[in-house]
């Protein structure tokens, strides 16, 4: 990402997206694969640095005590539920990515396997590792209530799923504290509450593919409105060079110049409209020169034959 203009410590929303961060416009422009990329984008490098530390806290203690293949799984359902949490409270908003969502899941499922298995494990250790976990997980989210910024629905949201999917997939050291109605039903919870944030998504203000287009329209132009001027400049040379005619500068006036910009206008105007674009201010400000420019230079040309 650096080599691609990311920067060290922070990179702006436009990388991001292009490398798969979750927005709203474009999640929800048919993009879902977003809700998974996002979980293994950072921002920079504190903020991949600090998700590392905090994986490798839990995570080694978690993946002992859920083994491999479940670790993963709750790794995983975490962010994505995580990220869909984000999508539904802040989609619009913010560009989120980040491996907190999935970090938080796999705090929860050590909480989850602590509380189940407190008999079993000497109390001092219990305390220990109980209430560290807990202290830490409650002073991030609270910390990210306070800091603007921080994906606090994406932790929430992850941490949550991280509970409930570890209780389907907790195997107790010895006697079977959690049965199959208390599995079945955290996972059967789980399910509900992603239907339910499915279902309550809010609209997207705009789509995503509407931005790339105003974008690259607007480069097209850019690059146009270089060979109007040096067609000026061509004009001009050629004028002095041979001496046009009035009327013959007029038509290349119309053809080189007036033609072109009419062209430009036409092609912006026909672009999507809504003003919840971020390129929709420059847009309109195109489309109002581009026509000024277009009767400017007929009205020259008209000057010239008159």
């Amino acid at each position: 990402m650096l080599i691609y203009g990311a920067g060290l410590w922070h990179s702006q929303n436009i990388v991001q997206l292009a490398w798969g961060a979750n927005f709203s416009p474009a999640t929800q422009d048919g993009q879902w694969w977003r809700l998974a990329s996002a979980m293994f984008l950072h921002f920079g490098a504190l903020h991949l640095l600090l998700n590392m530390w905090a994986l490798w806290d839990a995570g080694q203690l978690v993946e002992r005590m859920f083994g491999h293949l479940r670790f993963t799984s709750i790794y995983l359902v975490s962010g994505l539920f995580g990220n869909l949490v984000s999508l539904v409270f802040q989609g619009n908003s913010a560009v989120s990515g980040g491996a907190s969502g999935a970090i938080f899941g796999i705090y929860g499922a050590l909480l989850i396997y602590l509380w189940f298995n407190r008999l079993e494990i000497h109390l001092r250790e219990f305390r220990w590792l109980f209430g560290g976990a807990t202290a830490f997980s409650l002073a991030t989210i609270v910390f990210g209530f306070i800091v603007p910024g921080i994906d606090n629905s994406a932790h929430i949201g992850g941490f949550t799923a991280g509970i409930l999917t570890s209780i389907f997939l907790f195997k107790p050291i010895n006697i079977s504290i959690v049965t199959k109605k208390i599995s079945y039903s955290a996972i059967i919870l789980l399910v509900i509450a992603t239907f339910l944030l499915i279902l309550n998504m809010p609209k997207p203000k705009y789509l995503w593919r509407d931005e790339l287009l105003l974008q690259n329209k607007i480069n097209e132009f850019t690059f146009q409105e270089q060979e109007i001027n040096r067609s000026w400049l061509e004009i001009l040379h050629e004028q002095k060079k041979s001496g046009l005619s009035l009327n013959e500068l007029a038509g290349k006036v119309e053809t080189k110049i007036s033609e072109p910009y009419e062209d430009s206008f036409e092609k912006l105007s026909q672009l999507p409209s809504n003003t919840a674009l971020p390129s929709a201010v420059k847009l309109k400000s195109l489309i109002a020169y581009t026509k000024q420019r277009k009767e400017e230079s007929k009205a020259l040309a008209e000057k010239f034959r008159e």
